[in-house]
């Protein structure tokens, strides 16, 4: 049986990246962990698709929990974070949206980012 967590501290981060499918589940997820990435994006949106074998490497290699919300069926989620285009990645830190990525981004880029929020 595979382990799909890794300790930190006194949480354990999901090792690969978790589906949300409301606000409420977001919420949760941002309130268990120090560092939540959420990616909102659509299943028909090329560039998410490409970023999918990125965010998986860093569900399983980074402290940060990655969270994919489907714009398409969680438009309420998506509209109440301003998502006006996918794929848009919401950083949260200790409870709070500390960053915003729109758009392709380099796996480097994420994990700096990641570490500029981590302690």
């Amino acid at each position: 049986m595979a382990n799909n967590t890794t300790t930190n501290g006194t949480e354990s981060t999901p090792n690969t990246p978790v589906s949300v499918n409301d606000g409420t589940a977001l919420d949760e997820l941002v309130d268990e962990h120090d560092v939540v990435l959420a990616d909102f994006y659509a299943d028909w949106c090329g560039p998410c698709q490409m970023l999918e074998p990125t965010l998986e490497q860093l569900a399983a290699d980074t402290v940060a929990t990655v969270a994919k919300v489907d714009v398409d069926a969680n438009p309420q989620l998506a509209a109440s974070f301003g998502v006006q285009g996918v794929p848009t990645l919401v950083l949260f830190a200790d409870g709070e949206l500390v960053d915003r990525m729109v758009g392709l981004q380099s796996k480097e880029q994420f994990e700096a980012t990641i570490e500029d929020h981590t302690e």
